[in-house]
C-alpha cells in the first residue's frame, strides 16, 4: 500500500509532495499519463512560477489558461482540481474544482468560468487566488483526472464530495505543478494613479 501513496508523489517537486492531494488519494501511479494524457498551461511551464495576474497578488486576477490532451478510450468525463501542496493540514487548501469537462482533448481559457465549479477552500464555487505570506513560496498543483462515468454532482459540491464520486473510476490522470511567491511589491494595497501628482 505505500508503493500506491509514492507513485503519484513521485512525478511531483519535492516541495509539492502532499500525501492529502487529490492525485494521491485517487491515482494508483499506473494511471498518471496513461494513453499520453497530458496537463498543460500556455502561460507556465511545469515548476515555473505563477504569474501574478493569476493570483492575490494583482487587484483584476484571474484563474490561469489550461490545455490538455485526448484521454484514453472510454472516458466519460474530465474533473480538474487545483490544490496548494505547501498547505499544514492533512488536507491540501482547495483552489478549484472543475467537472463536466467533456472527454476530448481541451482547454479552459484564462479567467473562464466553468458551468460546474466545487466550493474552495473559502466555501465560493471560483478560482481562490494564491496569496501566500510575503517571501513565502507555496506550490499549487494542477490535477487533472479523466474517468469512466459522468458524475452526478451539482454545482457548488464540496471536495470531499467530488472525491467519493469519483474513487475508483479514474483512468487516466496529470498534473500541473506551479509555485508563487509574494513578493513586497505585491501587497494587494492599490494606488488609484488619478489621484499622484
Amino acid at each position: 500500500m505505500p508503493e500506491v501513496l509514492q507513485s503519484p508523489l513521485s512525478s511531483l517537486p519535492s516541495a509539492a509532495r502532499h500525501a492529502g492531494l487529490a492525485i494521491v488519494r485517487l491515482g494508483d501511479g499506473h494511471d498518471l499519463g496513461r494513453g499520453g494524457f497530458r496537463l498543460f498551461s500556455p502561460a507556465f511551464e511545469h515548476g515555473e512560477e505563477l504569474d501574478p495576474c493569476f493570483t492575490a497578488g494583482e487587484e483584476d486576477a484571474v484563474a490561469p489558461p489550461v490545455e490538455w490532451s485526448a484521454p484514453p478510450a472510454g472516458a466519460q468525463e474530465l474533473v480538474l482540481i487545483v490544490e496548494n501542496a505547501s498547505t499544514s493540514g492533512a488536507e491540501p487548501a482547495c483552489h478549484w474544482l472543475v467537472w463536466g469537462i467533456a472527454p476530448q482533448r481541451g482547454k479552459l481559457l484564462e479567467g473562464e468560468t466553468p458551468p460546474r465549479t466545487g466550493k474552495n477552500a473559502l466555501g465560493n464555487s471560483e478560482w481562490l487566488l494564491p496569496d501566500p505570506p510575503e517571501g513565502e513560496t507555496q506550490q499549487f498543483v494542477f490535477q487533472l483526472f479523466a474517468l469512466d462515468l459522468p458524475l452526478t454532482l451539482m454545482p457548488g459540491a464540496t471536495r470531499a464530495s467530488l472525491l467519493a464520486q469519483m474513487d475508483g473510476h479514474v483512468v487516466a490522470s496529470s498534473v500541473l505543478v506551479a509555485h508563487y511567491t509574494r513578493s513586497p511589491d505585491d501587497s494587494g494595497e492599490w494606488v488609484d494613479d488619478d489621484t499622484l501628482d
